[in-house]
């Protein structure tokens, strides 16, 4: 799924607009977030791509959701 993360202050947030989804990223398995899981307020959890560590922000992504919705 595509999904839009940005950061405002310390916090992450993804955005899924097919969804008209907008939450707040709560738990990320890798401290520079590329490449492993986050967890989403909703309860989602995703499995980002591996990107460089100083990706710029705002960016879409092709995020895979883990279980199901």
């Amino acid at each position: 799924m595509k999904v839009m993360i940005r950061k405002a202050g310390e916090q992450f947030t993804i955005y899924v607009a097919k969804k008209d989804l907008e939450e707040p990223i709560v738990e990320m398995e890798k401290p520079d977030l590329w490449g492993g899981w986050i967890k989403v307020a909703n309860g989602w959890t995703l499995d980002l791509p591996d990107l460089p560590a100083d990706t710029r922000l705002p960016i879409t992504v092709d995020a895979k959701k883990r279980g199901a919705e």
